[in-house]
This record gives C-alpha cells, structure tokens and sequence, in this order.
C-alpha cells in the first residue's frame, strides 16, 4: 500500500512551504491576520464537556438519541439500502451520480441517476432470467476494484433482494475460493483476465461456480479455459443487453433481509463472513449522517471520490450517504499513485480517509521543511494560529497562512474539501491537529469495526479535542467491560469496548461458534479493542485485546499497540513484533522507510541502497536507538520494548501477501516468512 501511495505522498513532500517569504512579510501578515480574523463557523451542536448520557451499569448512549431511544433511520423513506437509491434518485433524477475519468482528455464522464438505476435493473432482471430468486439466498460474488459495475450489481441486488459478496481484490484466490464454496455463489462479477484467470485456477474447488461475468471482454482463449471448467464467460454488457430485453419489476427488499456478507480478512485463519441486514446498514449510515450535518450540509452539489476499496463498509457505507443525498461519485482509476491527480480533476467536497495516508502526509510536509529554519518557522507559526482558530471554531480555506503555506497542501486534495472523515485506526492527536489546520475543513475521526457494520462511535463537529474517537453513535450503546488479564477493569473507566444495537451484525455465515464468541447472550458485540472513557464523555482506544501473548515471566504483550508505536519513528516504515510464551522479551522485523533513509544516509556518508542499509549495523544500531526512545516516550514497559532487530528492505504489502486488505500485519504470514530470523534473533540475545 505505501509503496503505492509514494506518488501521492511525493507530491505532498513536493509542496513548498512559504519559499522566498522573509521576516518582514511574515510580521505584516500576522498583523494582517490578527485583523481580519471570522466569527465562529462551527458551533458545537452539544455541551463539550458532557458528550455522552450515562445509564446504568456504566452504558452510554450518544446525546443525539431522542427520548433516550436508539436510531433506526434518518428519513421515513429511506430504510434499505434500496431506498437509499431511490431517495437520490427522487432528488435527482437526471442529475450526475457515477463518474469516471476516461477518454484522451481523462475528464470525467458522468452517467445520471436515472441511467444508474436501468443499468441496475437491467442487470438484475438478467440475473432474474438465469433462474435466480428475488430473496436472500441468491448471493453474487463481486471480484473488483471500485467502478461503476461494481455499483450496478450492488444496486441490483438491492433492488431484487439479493445478497452482495465482495471478493476482496487482495485476499487471493484461496480466500475467493473459500468465500465461493462456502456461500455456494454461482455468479460472480469480475472486473479483469488476471482475476478471471485467478478464479478459474480454482474452479475444481468450487462446484457451485457456473458463470463469470467480465467487465473487460473475455478473449476465445479464456472462454475455452472456462469452458472446460463447464463455466460460462459473459461480458457484462452482454449481460445487461440480456436484462434489457427482458426487463422486470423491482422486488425491493425487507428492513430484516440480508443485503451483504462483507467477509473480514482477519489475521488469522479463514476469512470470516459478517452478515449484515439493509436494517443494519441504514441505521448506522444514518446515524453517522446526523453527527455529519451538524458540521456540514451534504446537498447534491457535492462530490466524493471513491478509493477507499468497496469491499470495505466504511466505503460502501459513505456511498449510501451519498446516494440518498444526490450526491455524485468520483471513481479514481484504480492506483493510488494517480490519486492526487484524479482529486484535483475532480475536485470533491467529501473525502474520506485512513490514518495510514493522513500520517505520511503529515510525515512528508514536516520533512520538506527541515532543511530550511524559515520554512519550519513559517509552519509552525502557521499551525499554531490556524490551530488556535479551530479551537474557536473557525473552519476556514482563506486565511492568510492558507495563502502563504496551507494553499498548496489543500490543492492537492482538489481545493474543495469540506469534510474529512478518518477511520479504520486511532489518528495520533498531532497529527489530527495539523490535518485540521492545513486541510482547512471539518475533520472528524470515527471508530468501528465491520460486526457493527461500520461506526460505533464519531467526534462531535465543532469539538477541537484530539486524542479520542468520539461519543457513542446515536444506533449504539457503548460499555467497557474487565480485561483482568491485562489489568483493565471497567469500575476504573477501562476495559474491553462492547457494542449495542440496530447496528450490530446477525452473526458470521456458517460460523455459530465465532459468533457465539463474539455476540454474548445479552446481545452485546465484543470488539477485542481496549478503551479508556475521557472526562469529557468521549471513548480513547488505548490497547487492544486480540494478538496478546505472556512471555515467560508472565507478562502480557500486545503486538499491535508495540508496532503502532515504532511506526511513528521517522526512521520507520512497517514494524512487526514477535515473541512467544517461552521467551521472557520480543523482537522485531523493522521496515526502514525508503523515502527517508536515503537522505539520511547521504548525511552520514554511506550508501543510499536499501538491501545495503539494513545489512549495515551503524543503521541498525541506530533504528534500534531510535524506536526504543520512541517507545519510552510513549509509555511502553521494559518488557514491551524489543531486545533485538532485524532490518527488512522489503514493504510489506497486499502484494507480497504480507498485509490484509485493511491494511493490517498479516501476523501468520509474517511469522512464517519471518520465523528463521525470529529464531537467529533470540539465538542472538541468549550468546
């Protein structure tokens, strides 16, 4: 994933903050400023200092909740994912609603609403006239990356009450195998001939498997690969002729029915498919909307682009948020190198986002400054008076400092944000900080997971706080329940984070004994995440429950929140930590970030070459220095901290399957790859 997103993060480094302004102009701009400065433009809808109401037993519920009652949906019409649709499709009609940047000119090309909705119907009564059946038994398997027919066939199965399955373009063909067999899908919608060819390498494994629809056109060569698999290879516009020909009426769906199975790639074992309900789906979405608007209107004028993958709720989520508001949907064009330049061509107004990219914007803006003690004065200036200004409330694009160095930073995201959402992991409260002024927009942070169908809880617009996901969504209550292993007790305000509500999942597709281990009998879901409750009502995450393991002396080691922490060393690209019961500390595989030690190495006067740099022990014993000060910083025990390190030249990536699609270790996969070194590592300390 990073080495994928160098492209956009060079651009970031690229950007010149305040060249050629001296201190005379400088002074003169702040007085400036002082001068001009705006009333207040973000009001917090709620008291600050109280964002949550506390019932018995230490549940909380969000302040929004009216009559202390959960939400179920925002609007009357809308409650299904069907619904949706038809409520931007009522409020739009003729108007934008996919596009994509195609042609000599890579403008974007826009289809309406109104041709959204026949291309979907087309395809769904196609379906209809293969045999399948308008209810939730009928699953189709969805094998691409995020474009239009992705949408098509999600929008058709909602239309016909059918089951989505994404097939996550990074799990592999084992994975999509194991997905296939299980839910016994006999179509499934491809995007290109390497994943075609993927799934075909599988066929034998997966008798249900009868038809393959591309969205490029299949060669003879394929199809007769197909063929003898006794697999049919359609082209997705020859699908849809078929559906336009024999055009049925839509058969919308239930609240309670199933509309998907997002399968969750884990870190372990088989990939674990969450079955959430149009009910679940629209609740949460609603509910995320709610704490939304209060920040920023969402109107058909705006404009969100589509990166984040679709297989994930928290992109498929912020498209139901889009669709029932009219809003129109950029896709990128499927590499995230070209990211940057797809935004500024679309220029969106909603960008959602993950911590990962936000925390190497951050990364490469303060590096680009350090070689000069003006540019990093400037920043700092500029960071300290557009900071001052969130705290009052005064979200704005067209300050002084914006002119002189925030400008440029907000081009690259197109010039027109309005709202960022940040999700998947907790965003470091610096960081945070600095996104907010150099953005110019509202940034708010969510927490969740996919068994919650996305949010369990989101910041309050207007709130300047940092440190903290949020107050509990208005579809959750929200507990901490004891962790004793781990020494977190909930009468302490710590502990385990569980989840209440319209939101929470039905359970795991042919798994009652995951399920039953994640949904007690009360019906509460259990996140695996630690959280700690702040004054002011709001939730912390501060460890987490999954991929702990004792050492010898009988400590307990978290990995995630050890490697989270080295991967804020400058010097740090990925980390993995490992250890085991029988060893009384852990090491670590170090990915040294390839965009920074270069220079620094031709400041030390050795080579620049990666494979030559982490062989190098001057190297090592300097990571070693620095994400040990880095963790002490952060509070790690001794015991927490590594005794030994290996440098790895190699990112861990989708790609090289050492990463899941969210972008998390792939523990299992790293321990093996991994395991000859772990074992020289220990080998090492016990000379």
């Amino acid at each position: 994933m990073k080495r994928r997103m160098s492209s956009f993060l060079s651009d970031c480094s690229a950007v010149s903050i305040g060249a050629g302004v001296v201190t005379a102009v400088t002074a003169a701009a702040a007085t400036y400023y002082v001068a001009t400065q705006p009333e207040p433009n973000v009001i917090p809808p709620i008291d600050l200092s109280d964002q949550s109401i506390v019932l018995e037993d230490g549940v909380r519920i969000s302040r929004f909740c009216e009559n202390g009652k959960l939400m179920k949906y925002m609007y009357e019409d809308v409650k299904t994912a069907y619904d949706a649709f038809q409520r931007g499709l009522k409020i739009s009609g003729d108007q934008p609603c996919l596009g994509t940047r195609t042609g000599p000119n890579l403008e974007y090309e826009w289809m309406t609403y109104k041709e959204v909705f026949a291309k979907s119907r087309a395809f769904g009564s196609a379906l209809l006239t293969r045999g399948l059946k308008p209810n939730d038994t009928s699953f189709i398997g969805i094998y691409s990356i995020n474009r239009p027919e992705w949408v098509f066939t999600e929008q058709a199965c909602s239309m016909f009450s059918m089951v989505s399955v994404p097939l996550y373009d990074s799990l592999g063909p084992d994975a999509c195998k194991y997905i296939i067999k299980q839910g016994e899908i006999s179509y499934v919608v491809c995007d290109t001939t390497q994943k075609t060819e993927n799934l075909l390498a599988k066929a034998d494994q997966c008798p249900s498997l009868k038809c393959i629809i591309m969205m490029e056109s299949p060669s003879d060569e394929l199809k007769s690969k197909a063929a003898k698999h006794k697999i049919e290879l359609i082209q997705f516009n020859d699908f849809l002729e078929v559906g336009e020909k024999n055009l049925q009426e839509p058969k919308p769906p239930k609240e309670s029915d199933m509309a998907t199975i997002c399968y969750t790639s884990g870190t372990t074992g088989d990939p674990k498919g969450v079955m959430l309900t149009h009910a679940n789906l629209i609740t949460n979405m609603s509910s995320v909307t709610c704490m939304a608007l209060k920040a920023v209107s969402v109107e058909q004028s705006d404009v969100h682009i589509s990166y984040l993958p679709l297989a994930h709720m928290f992109e498929r989520g912020m498209e139901i948020i889009c669709f029932m508001h009219g809003v129109r949907i950029g896709f990128f064009r499927g590499d995230v190198k070209l990211l940057t330049d797809d935004m500024q061509a679309l220029k969106p107004t909603i960008f959602i986002t993950v911590p990962r990219l936000l925390n190497r914007i951050y990364d490469k803006i303060l590096n680009s400054v350090q070689s000069s003690a003006l540019k990093s004065k400037l920043l700092e200036w500029a960071l300290e008076a557009k900071s001052r200004e969130v705290e009052r409330g005064i979200v704005r694009k067209n300050s002084i400092w914006d002119k002189l160095v925030f400008g440029k930073v907000q081009n690259l995201l197109g010039g027109r944000v309005k709202i960022v959402i940040t999700g998947s992991a907790p965003l470091e409260a610096k960081v945070f900080r600095f996104i907010r002024a150099s953005f110019g927009c509202v940034v708010m942070e969510g927490y969740g997971q996919t068994e919650a169908t996305a949010g369990i809880t989101f910041s309050i617009a207007g709130d300047p706080s940092t440190g903290h996901v949020g107050c509990p969504l208005p579809c959750a209550k929200v507990k901490l329940v004891d962790v004793p292993e781990m020494d977190y007790y909930a009468e302490d305000g710590k502990g385990e984070i569980c989840s209440y509500g319209p939101s929470t999942f039905i359970g795991y597709f042919k798994n009652e004994a995951k399920t039953k281990e994640t949904i007690d009998d009360d019906g509460w879901l259990h996140t695996g995440d630690i959280g700690e409750w702040q004054p002011r009502g709001t939730l912390k995450i501060i460890d987490r429950k999954k991929n702990i393991f004792k050492l010898s002396q009988g400590e307990y080691i978290a990995t995630e929140k050890i490697e989270n922490c080295y991967s804020r060393s400058r010097f740090v690209a990925q980390a993995f930590v490992d250890g085991n019961s029988l060893k009384n500390n852990v090491v670590g595989i170090i990915v040294p970030d390839p965009e920074v030690m270069p220079g620094w190495a031709k400041t030390e006067g050795i080579s620049p070459d990666m494979e030559e740099l982490c062989k190098n022990k001057k190297v090592k014993d300097m990571i070693f220095k620095d994400i040990i000060g880095v963790g002490k910083e952060a509070g790690l025990k001794k015991f927490e901290q590594v005794a030994n390190i290996y440098l790895f030249p190699e990112l861990f990536s989708l790609e090289n399957g050492l990463l899941t699609p969210t972008f998390k270790n792939k523990r299992p996969f790293l321990r093996k790859k991994f395991q000859s070194l772990i074992d020289e590592m220990y080998a090492e300390l016990e000379k």
